[in-house]
């Protein structure tokens, strides 16, 4: 019975170190980010270093810090082909999310969260959004100034309760305010006698 434990222990060895080997835990290193497929070097169990091919999911990536940790798993049992499976990084992770919530981020503070009621976005500095259109349908409050480096149409009624000035003209289908200030700093009227009056004493600035 001995010696068949012994042969069979001989036998399965080498099979279980490589399933023992298949997947591992490491820390990165280095990330190569020009890559078709980001290469990361990771330090095995034991300081072994390794390059692995790292994969993401479809439409979204991340370049992550070195001191991140992985998941790798060898193909086949193979050392020389490893992959990455899994990064993440501790250091920034997002904590005590809601259940179901979702939530992108970084470790400046840039942060996206899916919320139970909203979507939140803060953005550590600025926020930056390029489109040829966009059409937002909802009510919005801007607390802040607002610069607007081209016309504002307006399909709707406006009230202001502070003042409302513009760098050029302000037009409606009529004409512009600049025209009702020439209309009326040259205007005059019927003189009582015969004749016009002359242009008003206060003119519009």
């Amino acid at each position: 019975m001995a010696d068949q434990r012994r042969t069979w222990q001989r036998l399965m060895g080498p099979v279980w170190r490589r399933i023992r080997l298949l997947v591992s835990r490491g820390v990165l290193k280095l990330v190569d980010d020009s890559l078709k497929l980001q290469g990361v070097q990771v330090s095995l169990l034991g300081g072994e270093p390794a390059w692995a091919e790292r994969f993401q999911d479809y439409g979204y990536t991340s370049h992550p810090h070195p001191g991140a940790e992985a998941i790798v798993a060898a193909v086949g049992g193979a050392r020389a082909h490893l992959v990455a499976l899994a990064v993440d990084d501790r250091r920034y992770r997002m904590k005590e999310l809601a259940q179901g919530e979702v939530a992108m981020y970084d470790d400046l503070g840039n942060v996206i969260v899916f919320k139970r009621d909203k979507i939140q976005v803060q953005a550590v500095q600025h926020l930056e959004v390029t489109a040829p259109t966009c059409h937002i349908t909802a009510t919005t409050t801007h607390d802040g100034n607002v610069t607007i480096n081209g016309n504002l149409v307006v399909n709707g009624t406006g009230a202001f309760t502070d003042a409302l000035s513009s760098a050029t003209s302000v037009a409606d289908p009529k004409g512009t305010m600049q025209g009702m200030r020439d209309t009326y700093n040259g205007h005059n009227h019927p003189g009582d006698s015969g004749g016009t009056t002359s242009t008003p004493n206060q003119g519009m600035d």
